[in-house]
């Protein structure tokens, strides 16, 4: 009996290439991000350049013989690059979803709600309005309006929980007042973007018709129901099983294997596969059967080399060349400008209805206006599922930058004048009350142990 012939090897030229293009994109990704954090910029920032430097944007016109050699344009070359960015990308998405802390949307649940959905419902309209007005610029052939305004609506409207905690980490904001309902509402947020863009992606798979529309609603929902009801409990002896033995290697791998099964079911309902990845990281994450210091290598590996890797690898998509036309350039401006406008002004409102002075209302809608990962994300998604062309693909990735380099000095200003205002309304209250009176440091709205009342 003849055997049928094996599948043939990767041929020793393309796995050098492969080799030199990971080199390349991790050491670029390691010195800019580097350099981002020292002139306190997000990483993140640096590591989409990395991938801008070495693309069409800059290489390409430079060195275009080593760019064509070191980046070819056949498709079977790049799809290893994409393969191992999009495996980055999962388990990023699946740490991030493990790190949520559902404790500080329970605390303060009123004002985060508030928040949050200002902070999504105005954003994603303005978004939507955008991408009709924007359609015969930057839409794709082939594509249908609805969809393009949607997927632009979902990219206007969420928040990069990762960016944020690390920016509130290094100015010491973390564990204030604002701090924390920054992050609870960005909790809020990122439940309701991943559902948004799973819904918009299906909606482009599938084609926008009614039926469509309602099974695109209804699978993520019934994807949620049975991860809670039997998810849960698998995900549990899952956990428990991995857990008695010696080491972190066995949580780890079972961690993963549980992130990729989840991700290949949500993708096989022709939902988006970082949904199920989501999914499932929140399940690992409130698991009461989990041992976090066996999680911590995974975690370290996925944010010091995956993550890096796929950012810099979204960034070899960008073609800023394209601003040179006068509409693209005019469609960029004015996307970031609905960016920032929306996102900020629906965080504000959100902040002052809860009775948040206006300098706190700024600050929240500082840290919400931070795009960061998530926007690479969905920018990635639309790319790769025909949504976004290059020239779109490329506005939202700098919405991505711009949007992170701006939440710092934005949120120094705005945090510097609130507790300026609350140390003279503390100092009018002790002049009114007398100094026996007088309310302790803690009480301050700035302070850590501070509190806010909806």
């Amino acid at each position: 009996m003849t055997l049928a012939n094996p599948v043939p090897t990767m041929a020793p030229h393309s796995l050098l290439v492969f080799l030199l293009q990971l080199a390349f994109l991790l050491l670029f990704a390691l010195v800019l991000g580097r350099l981002a954090e020292r002139f306190r910029m997000p990483a993140v920032v640096g590591e989409l350049c990395a991938g801008m430097l070495l693309g069409p944007s800059v290489l390409q016109h430079t060195l275009p013989d080593f760019s064509g050699w070191l980046l070819p344009q056949q498709p079977e070359q790049m799809h290893m690059l994409d393969a191992t960015g999009q495996l980055g990308v999962l388990l990023l998405v699946g740490v991030t979803g493990a790190e949520l802390n559902f404790g500080l949307v329970r605390k303060r649940g009123t004002t985060a709600a508030r928040v949050s959905i200002a902070g999504l419902v105005l954003p994603l309209g303005l978004g939507i309005g955008t991408g009709f007005a924007l359609s015969g610029v930057l839409k794709p052939d082939g594509v249908d309006p609805k969809v393009f305004a949607f997927f632009l609506g979902v990219a206007m409207c969420v928040t990069a929980i990762p960016v944020i905690a690390k920016t509130l980490l290094d100015m010491k904001l973390l564990h204030r007042d604002i701090g924390q309902l920054i992050l609870s509402a960005g909790v809020v947020d990122d439940i309701v973007g991943w559902f948004l863009l799973s819904v918009v992606s299906a909606m482009a798979t599938a084609g926008l018709t009614a039926g469509v529309m309602a099974t695109s609603v209804l699978y993520p929902v019934g994807v949620v129901l049975f991860a809670l009801l039997i998810g849960r409990p698998l995900v549990g002896a899952a956990l428990r099983w991995a857990g008695r033995a010696e080491g972190s290697a066995p949580t780890i791998m079972t961690v993963v294997v549980l992130v990729l099964f989840s991700a290949a079911a949500t993708q096989a309902m022709k939902l988006e596969a970082i949904f199920g990845a989501f999914v499932c990281g929140v399940l690992v994450g409130t698991s009461k059967d989990l041992d976090r210091a066996k999680l911590e290598p995974l975690k370290t590996s996925v944010l010091s080399f995956l993550a890096p890797l796929f950012f810099a690898t979204a960034g070899l998509r960008m073609d800023l060349t394209g601003l040179r036309h006068p509409e693209v350039l005019g469609a960029a401006v004015a996307v970031l400008a609905v960016a920032v406008i929306g996102k900020f002004s629906g965080a504000f409102l959100g902040a002052r209805f809860s009775r948040l002075n206006r300098w706190e209302a700024l600050a929240l809608g500082a840290g919400m206006n931070c795009r960061g990962v998530v926007e690479v994300v969905v920018a990635m998604t639309g790319l790769r599922l025909g949504v976004l062309d290059t020239d779109a693909y490329t506005i939202i990735i700098l919405v991505a930058i711009v949007t992170s380099l701006m939440t710092p000095p934005v949120l120094r200003v705005a945090m510097a004048r609130a507790e300026e205002l609350a140390d003279a309304e503390l100092a009018l209250k002790d002049d009114d009350s007398g100094p026996d009176r007088a309310r302790p440091e803690s009480a301050r709205p700035g302070s850590p142990n501070s509190e806010v009342t909806p």
